[in-house]
């Protein structure tokens, strides 16, 4: 073992064997390989309030594989729980900053391995983006999502009851319940949301063991993983050409990418994948996403675009039931933590029983929710993974637009689109931040046809927070939902639906085309062209080149908007972070 970079330290830090020795070593660990075991753990969240548990596990295998593990936290916070608040703008630089401790973590002291446990929206591209830029042998243990309440009730459904209260069409009462049994258990919020949808990326890319994503939080089946986890990361330990460089390629990106289009991934998968890549040098960009999502079949019939909860993924036979469906699409040769291609674990899988313990749980989810009388029948695997050939949509699920409104790009999820605004002309209603649109939306300030901007609210504007209540005011109202479309440099919630495009980029606080649009501009939307224009002044239609040289004018007299946050982790993030369809990482460049 005396290649290994743990062993080669001790040689050159005499202090490393005693200080260890009094965190709790015994003498006969030191020699052993060493496993990290980097997780969010902590009382913030359903989501990472059971990894404890699981980190246990991963530390019994650890020990049995003959290695040694030791414990490291960086707790992640809760886009829920911050949600409408100025909270909400901590989110996405909290991944800037776990990933930051993760390179400390893993760096300052020598570890030969690691094993990363997270669940949720920014705690686990965080991780992804940490154990890149560490590049040790790495397994990530997704930490599932959590049990839907009864009738089937999940998290994404309050914004909807939430609206519905301040309209006055339900009484408080009614909310209440909603509030006290949409998360009846730990794990992540139970819907293809963001935290869900990088579960199944770190799967899909090769770094998380086979069918171990978006497992129910609760289930014995994940305490086994984690237990399987720890034992290879110390055969990893000893293997060479294993670290996350080896394994993730450009191939492993495209197999994650046309993953995302069969699940109806959320948006918010576009800033953290291309910064994920950005850790191994490669580049990720809104076309790869548009390119690969175009005759992309989406086969994933589960919440928010679909009809049931997440907890329902892992019983059809998770990503690897996803990729049989596609593998004909998918590069079966790239590489994954196992030491073996995506091809050849997918057909380890099927000789095993891995999609008969699923269709057990699948048995015991009919039996709970009484499936056979509530919905006519029991669920089958295929009422939730729909086959390739009778696919729910045949052209993936999100599009990139681009036009004189975003040069860079902006995306839409149109799976969750009405059909109805796939082409449309509407009257742009700009507002410099979500508080005023919000306010606007509820007192039915906003009409049938306007084009709703919210601006300034881009990684530099102040953090790049979830339009969330926003957009579900618009899409949960009958009229609105349909006749109106939401623009913003921000970003939303993966339990968003309804006509929304967000990070538009430019963002407005760097002067993008955003930030000059006027109240009566006339703006083209067409997904099917991948279309967003500003095409007409004051509800006037104008050539391109007027409206070229009108924005150029509007431009001159633009003055940038005094920065949001004068010191701490949002200052940083405000200075550094890069557009919104570049990933939103910091980059360091002058």
């Amino acid at each position: 073992m005396g290649n290994l970079k743990s062993q080669e330290m001790r040689k050159l830090a005499p202090e490393l064997d005693p200080l260890r020795i009094g965190t709790g070593w015994k003498p006969e660990d030191l020699s052993k390989p060493q496993v990290i075991i980097e997780s969010t753990y902590g009382d913030s969240h359903p989501g990472s309030v059971h990894l404890n548990s699981l980190v246990e596990e991963v530390k019994k295998g650890i020990e049995k594989a003959g290695g040694f593990g030791a414990r490291y936290f960086c707790t992640d916070i809760c886009d829920g729980q911050s949600q409408g608040t100025d909270g909400i703008n901590f989110s996405l630089v909290s991944r800037e900053m776990i990933a930051n401790m993760i390179e400390i973590h893993a760096n300052a002291t020598p570890f030969d391995a690691g094993v990363y446990l997270s669940s949720c929206d920014k705690g686990l591209p965080g991780n992804l983006m940490g154990l890149c830029r560490v590049n040790i042998p790495s397994i990530v243990i997704p930490g599932g999502t959590m049990n839907a309440g009864p009738n089937m009730l999940t998290l994404e459904q309050l914004g909807m009851y939430s609206a519905k209260y301040q309209r006055g069409e339900i009484d408080e009462d009614t909310l209440n319940w909603a509030k006290t049994h949409a998360c009846p258990s730990c794990g992540a919020c139970s819907f293809i949301g963001t935290a869900s949808t990088m579960q199944i990326m770190a799967e899909a890319l090769g770094l998380a063991l086979p069918g171990s994503a978006l497992m129910p939080a609760t289930s014995p089946d994940l305490l086994n993983f984690a237990r399987e986890a720890g034992e290879l990361a110390v055969k990893l330990a000893l293997t060479e050409n294993m670290r996350p460089s080896d394994i993730v390629t450009m191939d492993s990106f495209e197999n994650a990418i046309l993953v995302h289009a069969a699940v109806s991934g959320s948006t918010n998968c576009l800033l953290h994948i291309p910064a994920i890549a950005h850790e191994l040098g490669i580049e990720i960009t809104g076309e790869t996403f548009d390119k690969l999502h175009r005759n992309a079949r989406y086969i994933l019939d589960v919440r928010p675009a679909g009809r049931w909860p997440a907890e329902c993924f892992y019983y059809a036979g998770g990503v690897p039931a996803i990729m049989e469906e596609i593998k004909n699409h998918l590069h079966l040769d790239a590489m994954t933590i196992t030491g073996k291609t995506l091809g050849e674990n997918l057909d380890d899988l099927k000789q095993s029983d891995f999609y008969e313990r699923c269709n057990k749980w699948l048995g015991e989810f009919n039996k709970r929710f009484s499936c056979s009388m509530t919905h006519g029948k029991d669920i089958v695997k295929e009422d939730i993974i729909r086959s390739y050939d009778n696919a729910i949509g045949t052209d993936g699920s999100i599009a990139v637009l681009k036009g004189n409104l975003a040069p860079e790009g902006a995306v839409i999820k149109h799976t969750a689109c009405p059909k109805e605004m796939f082409k449309a002309v509407l009257k742009a209603r700009p507002f410099d931040s979500e508080e005023e649109c919000l306010d606007a939306v509820l007192k039915h300030k906003v009409e049938k046809g306007d084009a709703v901007f919210i601006r300034y609210e881009g990684p530099k504007g102040s953090g790049m927070p979830e339009m969330f209540y926003t957009s579900e005011a618009i899409s949960s109202d009958k009229e609105l939902g349909r006749s109106i479309a939401l623009i913003t440099d921000g970003r939303f919630s993966g339990a968003s639906t309804g006509p929304v495009i967000g990070h538009c980029s430019p963002e407005a606080a760097d002067g993008g085309p955003i930030a000059l649009v006027e109240e009566g501009d006339l703006i083209e939307i067409d997904i099917p062209e991948r279309k967003l224009n500003i095409i007409g002044i004051k509800g006037e239609k104008k050539s391109p080149e007027e409206i070229e040289t009108i924005l150029a004018e509007r431009r001159k007299n633009w003055k940038p908007k005094e920065i949001k946050y004068k010191t701490g982790a949002l200052r940083l993030f405000s200075e550094h972070a890069v557009s919104p369809m570049k990933g939103a990482y910091l980059a360091y460049e002058n």
